[in-house]
């Protein structure tokens, strides 16, 4: 169920560790939930071009591609946070933030989010019958972990893709689904972090959390 978003300074006024998560992504903010963190959204301004630090580097990874799109992120949340700091230091007070990035690898290939229909199909045949991996990237204070999950599919029928397409769920999701979805009914195995897959690691953030004060 969903609940109003406090603000910092609700949340500073409580006392208490609490946290800025620099994402839009409603499963982040469930896994946050899930670990009993508390935190407010610290999202880009209208005039923040927050889709281009995705944008891939020629050679790049998957691996490093992911770890350097987080480290950008954060850096850019910072950067907004001391700005709308300095503008209203009651309503913005300084706090760690957290920032992550998911993306979906077959082999050395990135698939990221698809950019229409056609695309999101063209990932889940390629995804279909196969393995792949998961890579989420989780930022702290600076502070950086990775998590990496392999995922095994079911091969898919040509009917279940246009479907699945056509349910709107593979939009804004790298590898053109979600794996706490429907794609849930064709994931043979996953050998990983069930959370990582969904977009934030629950073992890395805690992990990262603990020495800003938080107990689990």
């Amino acid at each position: 169920m969903s609940h109003p978003i406090p603000t910092a300074a609700e949340l500073a006024l409580e006392g208490g560790p609490w946290l800025y998560l620099a994402s839009q992504s409603p499963r982040r903010r469930q896994l946050l939930d899930q670990l009993g963190v508390r935190h407010t959204l610290l999202l880009p301004d209208a005039d923040e071009d927050a889709e281009a630090l995705e944008a891939e580097l020629a050679g790049e990874s998957p691996e490093d591609y992911v770890q350097r799109v987080t480290r950008a992120k954060w850096q850019a949340a910072m950067a907004r946070l001391q700005a709308r700091f300095c503008r209203d230091p009651e309503g913005w007070p300084l706090g760690p933030i957290l920032c992550a990035d998911t993306t979906v690898a077959l082999g050395d290939t990135i698939l990221g989010k698809p950019a229409d229909a056609a695309d999101a199909a063209r990932m889940l045949r390629r995804l279909s019958g196969g393995s792949h991996r998961v890579l989420t990237a989780v930022c702290v204070h600076g502070q950086l972990l990775l998590n990496t999950s392999h995922v095994t599919w079911r091969e898919l029928d040509e009917e279940e893709v246009q479907r699945y397409v056509a349910s709107g769920e593979p939009f804004g999701k790298a590898g053109a689904y979600a794996i706490q979805g429907r794609s849930g009914a064709w994931t043979r195995h996953i050998d990983g972090s069930h959370s990582g897959i969904m977009g934030l690691p629950l073992f890395e953030t805690a992990e990262l959390l603990k020495p800003l004060g938080w107990s689990f």
